[in-house]
């Protein structure tokens, strides 16, 4: 490990200027790659006290061994710069996005003196015009086929064309009408080149004109009686919408743009890009990579554009490129992109309409590109063995963690807090063991003070499940969930006679929870409260995606591309997923409450009817028992019951119209034009955010 001030710049020697430098390690490998509007001031970014440095950077400058750089007049030759030594350089510490050269495009090769469609993929060429890229080749094959039917062009390949220009014969697509066989002198170079031409009109969304010729030239056919003929360009027009079906317009302007998302999270990002030409998705394509330098949404943004267009000039680029965040600056990048195709590129976040709803579907793809490639990481066997040696090494465990259980803390600014408790066994979700708990010992918003709580109640029972079924057993449970007073999951509903414990009888080997230092200081509390000291406790900080360890002044810090930080990363975001939608499941429970609620024997049915008769719960707590009792269903006792529990039942204090000062006569439950109970939380409650 190098330290930074032994290369660091003499001080006045790096000039403030833009430029592009770069990072060498001891055999003078680059490293990292950046560029700045002036190197004197992000340079000495790297060189400061290594403690007030992010870890990533921190682990750069550290493996570093010298720094140069490169003055440029501009930033946009800065941005150029960058990019060039990038690819030619590959430095680790880089964002670096997964190749995209195994997507296939639909090329037309103009380049030669007889065109020919087909799939391509790897570098572009060239003089060739390139469409797409598509998911599948099968996509691409299936767009030619209907579209031969119209612009017969050329599809085979140079040995088979020698060969039928050799024999004087055309191939089967030749016969057939799907080549217009120019091999065997059926139509001319420039005639070819023609149809080539139109082919390519069509791909980039002039779709309208060659669709309204063939109609103009199918209904002069009926008109002549050449019925076959119209025939046929009613067959050639059907081809060709079905070919447009293939791609549903999505912007009714018939705009040409590119769409980007970012999905990411502290260690990767997965980015989506949607093609659009003519107001039709006409490509897709996407990356995932690791996030191994500190960067921000707008920098990942920019590294895409660089992947995007750093080889692309003219109509590749479109006018508009709509993206979630700016790059910082966004002028210079704004430049270089309009200096690639030509002439004026808009770079903009969509604020509203169509652009707005379409940049959310891309979003949503780049979010499940992301889940999938977790996913794919997680259901390997061997990846997951190496995730959990990693852990038992980092912790100092004397085993993998086999099973693991992690707890999360979620509430609505102090309103309904909950826990919520998450089991991996194998480094898998075991969602049958997931546990809910609601935070009763105290009211109000403290994490620590929950987080001793839900610890406390866990290993209560599960002390108390091992001394009722005596030493822990192997075995798997069944059976409908047990339920205690307070509405909580406690069990499987399975008995001591069925000689296997219940699910609180299964101890963790490792307990994560969902925070920093407090955190796992009041966890471990909790466990010496109840004389356990046999498992073990970490936690996981999201800032920084430091794990915590009981009693220690410092985290430790896993590496970027440890398999065990992921997996203790994926463990903590179900547990925040899981606690989360306990929170709102119950808030949105008390939104709905009613006095009614608290009538024995009372179902949904009856108080559907007592509200529609009466039309409001103000109305039916000042009507009599005898009127009670004319609504159909409800008896005499019944309805006593009723009247007593709307006695007990404090009115809420009546709602004002703000706007008229008007005292609204209605309360909450209050009938809407449906019929159903209209309920409304507080302004305050809507707008808080979850935690």
């Amino acid at each position: 490990m190098a330290d930074p001030s032994s290369y660091r710049p003499k001080p006045g020697e790096i000039p403030d200027s833009p430029g592009v430098y770069r990072f060498r390690d001891e055999h003078r490998r680059v490293i990292y790659v950046g560029k700045a509007k002036s190197l004197r001031q992000r340079l000495a970014n790297y060189f400061q006290d290594l403690a007030g440095l992010h870890p990533r950077t921190r682990s750069m400058v550290t493996t570093a061994a010298s720094v140069e750089w490169t003055v440029v007049s501009t930033e946009v030759e800065a941005l150029q710069l960058e990019y060039s030594w990038i690819k030619e350089y590959d430095p680790r510490f880089n964002v670096k996005y997964r190749d995209d050269k195994s997507y296939p495009y639909l090329a037309v090769t103009m380049n030669e003196e007889y065109p020919r469609v087909q799939v391509m993929r790897g570098h572009k060429k060239k003089g060739v015009r390139y469409f797409g890229p598509y998911a599948h080749a099968w996509a691409i094959r299936d767009t030619v086929d209907l579209l031969l039917r119209v612009f017969p062009v050329r599809t085979c390949s140079a040995g088979v064309f020698k060969n039928a220009a050799r024999t004087g014969r055309p191939c089967l697509l030749g016969y057939i009408g799907k080549c217009s066989a120019p091999c065997v002198d059926r139509v001319s170079a420039d005639e070819h080149r023609e149809l080539a031409d139109e082919f390519c009109d069509f791909m980039t969304g002039r779709t309208n004109t060659y669709i309204r010729r063939l109609e103009k030239q199918m209904a002069e056919a009926a008109d002549d009686m050449e019925y076959e003929r119209a025939a046929r360009l009613r067959d050639d027009i059907g081809a060709l919408k079905k070919a447009m079906e293939k791609n549903a317009v999505v912007l009714a302007d018939a705009t040409d743009a590119d769409l980007i998302a970012v999905a990411e999270d502290e260690l990767e990002a997965a980015v989506q890009i949607f093609h659009v030409r003519g107001g039709r998705v006409r490509g897709q394509r996407g990356w995932v990579t690791d996030k191994v330098e500190e960067i921000t949404t707008g920098a990942l943004v920019e590294h895409a554009l660089q992947q995007l267009y750093g080889e692309e000039t003219g109509d590749a680029v479109p006018k508009e490129v709509l993206v979630p965040a700016l790059p910082d600056p966004v002028e210079p990048v704004q430049e270089w992109l309009a200096g690639r195709r030509g002439s004026g590129v808009s770079l903009r976040i969509p604020q509203r309409g169509d652009k707005k709803a379409l940049m959310e579907t891309v979003q949503r793809n780049a979010q499940q590109a992301l889940v999938l490639h977790k996913t794919k990481r997680a259901s390997d066997l061997t990846t997951r063995s190496r995730a959990l040696e990693e852990i038992a090494d980092a912790l100092d465990l004397d085993s993998a963690p086999l099973r693991i259980e992690c707890y999360d803390i979620s509430h609505l600014q102090g309103d309904d807090v909950v826990a919520s408790m998450v089991v991996f066994e194998d480094g898998l979700a075991r969602k049958s063991e997931y546990r809910r708990f609601q935070i009763k010992g105290f009211a109000g918003q403290d994490d620590v003070r929950s987080m001793h709580e839900v610890i406390t109640r866990r290993f209560r029972r599960y002390l108390a499940e091992k001394e009722k079924t005596g030493e822990w057993t192997d075995g798997e449970n069944a059976g409908a969930p047990e339920i205690d007073g307070n509405g909580e999951i406690v069990g499987t509903g399975v008995t001591e006679d069925d000689g296997r414990p219940k699910k609180f009888a299964y101890p963790p080997q490792l307990v994560v929870v969902d925070g920093g230092a407090p955190q796992v200081a009041a966890a471990r509390r909790a466990m010496d409260e109840l004389g356990i000291d046999d498992i073990a406790v970490c936690g996981l900080a999201k800032r920084l995606e430091e794990v915590w360890l009981p009693g220690d002044d410092d985290p430790v810090v896993l590496p970027r591309t440890s398999e065990g930080l992921y997996l203790l990363q994926r463990v903590r975001d179900e547990a925040h997923r899981f606690a989360i939608s306990y929170q709102r499941a119950k808030r949105s429970k008390r939104f709905r409450s009613s006095p009614l609620d608290d009538v024995p024997g009372l179902g949904d049915t009856r108080k559907q009817a007592l509200l529609k008769h009466f039309g409001s719960l103000k109305k039916l707590r000042s009507a009599t028992i005898d009127q009670i009792c004319e609504v159909p269903g409800i008896g005499r006792k019944t309805a006593e019951t009723i009247a007593v529990a709307l006695a007990r039942s404090a009115p809420a204090a009546p709602a004002v119209n703000t706007a008229t000062g008007e005292i609204m006569e209605e309360e909450p439950g209050t009938m809407g034009s449906s019929g159903e109970p209209v309920t409304t939380g507080a302004p305050d409650e809507r707008r808080g955010q979850e935690t």
